[in-house]
């Protein structure tokens, strides 16, 4: 193979998805790879899928969950569950003022809280308008999927 050949298939690889091209012949033995930066963000990729298949492979953990919100039910109000296993923190620093207070009116799509998880930090917003009843947890303290962060009532 000469170079314009070499060079016509390396356009090829790079305009397509194909990460990798190999030819071989009796004389000669070419393969192309394609970006280490590919594989990089492909890494990442599973890093967010991972809740996804944490909750999915939690149906014990539904459960234990539901039997910690039972109580809460007894209480008046909705509660608002963790999406994810991580830690929850009231504040977005240590030392800023929390998100919400008890007795506070938040409006739809306000911030509650974060729930951290492999270091995402992921802010839990409100979906209606509602009064904060409860806070069920503790500054830094872990929950689990479904937990129930807040108990609410409609505002």
């Amino acid at each position: 193979m000469d170079i314009k050949d070499i060079k016509t298939l390396i356009k090829m690889v790079t305009e397509t998805d194909i990460t990798e091209f190999e030819v071989e012949n009796q004389e000669e033995r070419i393969m192309i790879k394609r970006g280490s930066t590919t594989e990089v963000v492909h890494l990442q990729a599973p890093q967010v899928m991972s809740a996804p298949q944490i909750s999915s492979a939690l149906p014990q953990v539904v459960p234990a969950a539901t039997a910690s919100v039972a109580p809460a039910a007894t209480e008046k109000g909705d509660p608002i569950t963790s999406p994810i296993v991580g830690t929850f923190y009231r504040a977005p620093a240590p030392d800023a003022a929390p998100y919400v207070e008890v007795g506070q009116v938040v409006e739809k799509g306000q911030v509650l809280c974060i729930v951290e998880a492999m270091k995402l930090m992921n802010e839990i917003e409100a979906e209606y308008r509602c009064k904060v009843i409860k806070i069920c947890k503790e500054n830094a303290q872990p929950v689990e999927f479904g937990d129930a962060l807040f108990l609410v009532e409609k505002a």
